[in-house]
């Protein structure tokens, strides 16, 4: 009988913080930049400078373990991690290894396999190394130090996951978490959310983990979930072949669908932690400690109550509206100015999803005010322009945020009450299309929606369509 494999998975996940300026400087951590010019001779590891510490790093690492159910170690300190590479400017990281400012936390995930939670077994505070450039036109590597020094938390996972669905729900969770307290905007794809993949497999049944290698270079779901499976399906060959899996460090290249190996892996000996001697130990007061408890947002869990008790939005609008903290705003912030929740609920479900789709854009990319879509779904509900023309409405909203009022108003697009030319018009088209007249009298409901759709036609899409509905059948009959 084949042999049966579990897999299990630990992860760390580098989140680069929302500061403005860097954990021991202050340059500009903006993404982007010419190269080099976010720096300065600390972030640059000029012999001589000396680290500060940002205030609103220890803050962000604070929020983000109190929310991932953490104990926060009130004294922490950061140690030196001694590595040469050419993009770490000191030869040296600053990272905490000894006391970290979290620890033994841990989330609650949902699979279709059912909830279970992750441990977290740390978060500490580090800087980010810089980025080197291959150049192979000219055939040489050019470093830049703009990332250098920009302030990271790494989150240690236990390692308690044990399939793909469950590393991406653990990541999601992880994700709509920082997003919602602003630690970091946690996009994958300019590298401010990173993950390594711990991973080894072992027969179902054994205790003992079987040897682990780490993946890197993984910056979206979709390559984390080919990793995953790319390198469980290499360690069982190896296994079955009888050959060992070597304790190392590998590369993920996805567009070969292939991990090559790095370097063998390094245990903590290897890189002579030892204190950093720049810096003072920190010390989190219980005051201060409650401020940052104090500030913490509503999460997604919490919403996601809230609004089935207060808003009565089905369970699966509450799910999309909460999946992003922009849209989460959005719908509150419209509902608090207009008391419409559903009609809220549905622009966001519908035209506001659909754009974005067609966009190719996230929610986060979002930049109309509540305002104006309060405005659109009050003008909608009190019949002074019809659906038609509010989705008409609604797109130069999303697209340039202008008054839908003023819009209207500018553009003639109100609802034409008028019942003489509504019935002046009717006539008129039930005079010109004698055909689908005597197909409706002869029992063929569809032939009056062709003469609604050409009365509407007629007044430029204004009329109220239930109004030209009535009114078309009290005149025919």
């Amino acid at each position: 009988m084949a042999k049966q494999y579990e897999t299990v998975i630990g992860l760390e996940v580098h989140v680069e913080l929302a500061t403005k300026t860097k954990i021991f400087c202050g340059c500009s951590t903006a993404f982007g930049g010419a190269p080099n010019t976010h720096t300065c001779p600390v972030c640059t590891g000029m012999p001589g400078s000396l680290p500060v510490l940002n205030r609103q790093v220890v803050e962000y690492a604070m929020a983000v373990g109190l929310a991932t159910n953490c104990q926060i170690n009130q004294y922490c300190k950061f140690d030196r991690k001694n590595y040469f590479y050419p993009d770490n400017p000191q030869n040296y990281q600053i990272s905490q290894l000894y006391l970290p400012i979290c620890h033994d936390g841990g989330i609650e995930i949902e699979t279709a396999a059912g909830k279970k939670t992750v441990g977290i077994h740390e978060i500490h505070m580090e800087e980010d190394a810089g980025k080197l450039i291959h150049d192979e036109w000219e055939d040489c590597s050019l470093v830049d130090y703009n990332r250098s020094g920009v302030p990271l938390i790494e989150i240690v996972s236990e390692p308690d996951m044990r399939s793909v669905e469950e590393v991406i729900a653990y990541l999601d969770k992880l994700r709509l978490i920082i997003q919602y307290l602003g630690a970091s905007d946690c996009k994958l794809q300019e590298g401010s959310m990173r993950a390594d993949v711990n991973l080894s497999v072992r027969e179902v049944g054994t205790e003992k983990f079987g040897t682990r290698t780490e993946m890197k270079n993984l910056n979206s779901f979709k390559a984390i979930a080919r990793a995953i499976e790319g390198e469980r399906a290499r360690q069982i060959e190896l296994l079955e072949e009888g050959k060992p899996v070597i304790q190392e460090t590998r590369r993920w290249d996805d567009n070969k669908e292939y991990s090559y190996p790095m370097r063998s892996k390094e245990d903590a000996h290897d890189y002579r932690y030892f204190p950093d001697p720049d810096l003072v130990p920190v010390w989190i007061s219980d005051e201060w400690l409650q401020e940052v408890k104090d500030r913490q947002p509503e999460l997604r869990t919490e919403k996601l109550i809230r609004y089935k008790e207060e808003f009565d939005i089905p369970d699966y609008d509450a799910g999309i509206l909460t999946s992003s903290k922009q849209l989460a705003d959005l719908f509150e912030e419209t509902t608090a100015i207009c008391g419409k929740p559903k009609k809220v609920s549905n622009w966001l479900m519908g035209e506001t999803l659909r754009l974005l789709k067609e966009e190719g854009q996230e929610p986060e990319e979002l930049s109309f005010s509540p305002e104006h879509l309060a405005k659109l779904i009050e003008l909608t509900e009190a019949g002074t322009i019809n659906q038609t023309v509010a989705k008409e409405v609604f797109e130069k909203i999303f697209y340039d945020d202008i008054d839908p009022e003023r819009y209207v108003e500018e553009h003639g697009l109100k609802t034409v009450n008028d019942e003489g030319a509504l019935r002046s018009t009717v006539e008129r088209v039930i005079d010109e299309n004698p055909q689908s007249v005597a197909d409706y009298r002869g029992g063929k409901e569809k032939a009056l929606g062709f003469l609604v759709g050409q009365t509407m036609k007629a007044m430029k899409g204004k009329a109220n369509p239930g109004a030209v509905n009535k009114l078309l059948k009290e005149l025919l009959g």
